[in-house]
C-alpha cells in the first residue's frame, strides 16, 4: 500500500464506530425531547366523559348547592383516576416517558393549573362562595389542557379552548345552567375529543 494512505487500524475503526453511535444517540435525543406526547389516552377520555355525563345526571337531582358540589367532586375524582390509570397505561404499552421529553413537558404544564384550581375549590368552600366553583374548573382546566396541549397532538388544546368557552360562557349565564356547561365540557367534548384521539393517534 501507498505510505501516503497508512492502513487503517482497527483502534480508529472502533473510535469511528463509536463516535458515530453517540452522534445518532444525540440525534435520537433531541429528536424526542422536541417530539409531541402522543400517549394521551383516547378511549379513557371518553370513559372519563361518559363518568361526567353520569355524575351530571345525579347533580341534576340535588337541589341543595353543597350536595350538587359534592356530587361534582365524588364523580370528578373517580374520572380523574380514570384518566390517570389509562394514562399510564398508554405511557407503558407506547414506550413513552412521563419523566423526560415531550411527556415531561406536557405533566408539568397541566398539573400546575390543575393544584390552582384545587386550592381555589377549597378556598371557595371555606368562604362559602361554591356558586362560582363550576366557572373556576372549566376556565383553568381549559387554560391548562391548552398549556399541556402545546406539547402534545394539535386535538389537546383544542380541547382547551373550548373548555375556557364554555367557563367564560358559566361566567355569563345564570347559576341553573352550571349543571349543562359542566356536562358540555368534561362530558361531551371529552367524549368526542376522546374518540378523535383514539382513532387518530390509537387507543
Amino acid at each position: 500500500m501507498s505510505p501516503d494512505h497508512p492502513p487503517v487500524s482497527r483502534r480508529d475503526s472502533a473510535t469511528d464506530k463509536s463516535e458515530a453511535e453517540e452522534h445518532l444517540k444525540y440525534i435520537h435525543d433531541v429528536m424526542a425531547r422536541s417530539g409531541s406526547f402522543t400517549a394521551v389516552p383516547g378511549w379513557g377520555m371518553v370513559a372519563a366523559g361518559t363518568m361526567a355525563l353520569i355524575t351530571a345526571y345525579f347533580a341534576s337531582a340535588q337541589q341543595e348547592p353543597g350536595w350538587f358540589l359534592k356530587t361534582w367532586i365524588i364523580g370528578g375524582t373517580a374520572a380523574a383516576c380514570i384518566g390517570l390509570v389509562t394514562l399510564l397505561r398508554k405511557t407503558r404499552s407506547s414506550g413513552v416517558s412521563l419523566r423526560s421529553g415531550p411527556g415531561r413537558k406536557y405533566i408539568l404544564s397541566l398539573v400546575p393549573p390543575l393544584v390552582a384550581a384545587l386550592v381555589l375549590t377549597v378556598a371557595l368552600w371555606v368562604e362559602g362562595s361554591t356558586a362560582i366553583v363550576p366557572e373556576v374548573w372549566l376556565l383553568i382546566y381549559g387554560a391548562g389542557t391548552v398549556t399541556g396541549g402545546a406539547h402534545s397532538v394539535r386535538a389537546i388544546p383544542a380541547l382547551g379552548m373550548c373548555h375556557m368557552a364554555l367557563g367564560t360562557m358559566a361566567v355569563l349565564a345564570s347559576e341553573p345552567w352550571n349543571n349543562l356547561l359542566l356536562a358540555t365540557g368534561f362530558g361531551g367534548l371529552h367524549i368526542l375529543f376522546g374518540v378523535i384521539i383514539a382513532r387518530k393517534h390509537g387507543g
